[in-house]
């Protein structure tokens, strides 16, 4: 297949330029040869496939319901939407669930018509429960070495991403022990600037959606942000619905960390694509009014807006689009080690491509 007369995304900027599919879905630097499909991009920005490393679920199911079927659905969803490789994301919950719930990732198939998993992105239960959001504190913990690799062992190995709150006990022990076997990253956390200094130097290289259940970014009292702003090693994500950070905000974020290091994500529930009402988030009540999903005590639930809208709210909100595309695909695919097969259209990648309108309207997903 070859894509024609796009705008391509790039290492530094678009250009126009055709793009290469070979018969194993890859992107590749020449054409085959031979009668291929030629698909006119005249017109249109050809982007790669978004990649969202923190996501709950959509359409009325979430990854915690630990069956294939739903997390087909979710997947199916984030492909018709430009989202075509995904880190399901766990609530916290005990153990032996969550081992049940990481072996459902096997289910979901490799057909050009769900999204890929790219790993999995274990939220829990290693958090504060003074920063617990929508985590249920009853099952909450200290981080424990042996447990996450029992886990991992139930995914097949198959765990990119962990979060957990740096000043717990044990907290030290665990990054020390996983950062080569997954990105640790910090959130859901009461960490002072120098506990999650001391994280990010031990090997941390990740802060969970930036500004939301961690200390706020004070001039004498930086928190986990100025932390992270100091360790040029650390990514750091931000929910880009409108509701969880200002626009102004996301402008700063940008500005502080630099586009090499801002991953947009959609931290999306079951009542993403769903009409208002009331769902459920690792167990207890959510409410979806709008684009807003909250508990009842108006603690904000995740989110109900995809990453592609996301991406698209970050451009409106002053965000180059360069920069904003950068943020929903390669850097994501950095962050867990994956950028040589997603997230880009370089030769090698897999063929998961965007086509957008100059409006970013989504025209195709291939």
């Amino acid at each position: 297949m070859i894509l024609k007369n796009g705008l391509v995304f790039g290492e530094k900027d678009f250009s126009r330029r055709d793009v290469y599919i070979n018969s194993a879905h890859q992107i590749v630097p020449e054409p085959e040869g031979g009668d291929e499909a030629v698909i006119d991009a005249e017109g249109l920005y050809v982007l790669p496939g978004l990649l969202d490393v923190h996501i709950h679920g959509a359409v009325g199911c979430d990854f915690c319901d630990g069956n294939g079927e739903s997390l087909s659905q979710i997947a199916a969803y984030l492909h018709a939407s430009g989202v075509t490789s995904f880190c399901p994301t766990s609530m916290t919950l005990p153990e032996e669930r969550l081992s049940e719930i990481f072996k459902s990732i096997s289910e979901v198939k490799e057909d050009g018509q769900h999204s890929h998993i790219a790993g999995i992105h274990m939220e829990g239960p290693f958090l504060s429960s003074a920063k617990k959001g929508a985590q249920k504190e009853s099952y909450l913990r200290n981080p424990d070495v042996a447990m996450f690799r029992r886990l991992n062992e139930a995914a097949g190995g198959r765990i990119r991403l962990v979060t957990i709150a740096p000043e717990l006990p044990g907290a030290d022990e665990f990054i020390t022990e996983l950062k080569d076997q997954a990105a640790i990253s910090l959130g859901h956390s009461t960490a002072s600037y120098d506990t999650a200094a001391r994280a990010f130097q031990k090997g941390a290289c990740h802060a969970t959606h930036l500004f939301n259940a961690m200390p706020p970014f004070l001039h004498r009292e930086p928190g986990i942000i100025g932390a992270a702003a100091d360790n040029e090693n650390v990514m750091v994500e931000i929910i880009c619905d409108g509701i969880h950070l200002h626009p102004s905000v996301i402008r700063s974020v940008f500005r502080l960390f630099g586009d090499d290091r801002v991953i947009l994500i959609s931290d999306a529930m079951r009542a993403t694509g769903m009409a208002d009402g009331e769902y459920e988030l690792g167990g207890q009540p959510v409410i979806k009014k709008g684009r807003r999903a909250a508990l009842a005590d108006g603690t904000i639930a995740g989110s109900a807006t995809n990453l592609y809208d996301c991406m698209r709210n970050a451009v409106s909100f002053g965000v180059p689009l360069f920069s904003a595309v950068k943020a929903a695909t390669r850097n994501p695919a950095k962050s867990i080690g994956a950028q040589d097969s997603i997230g880009s259209l370089a030769p090698g990648a897999r063929a998961d491509i965007v086509l957008a309108d100059r409006e970013l309207n989504l025209v195709r997903v291939i």
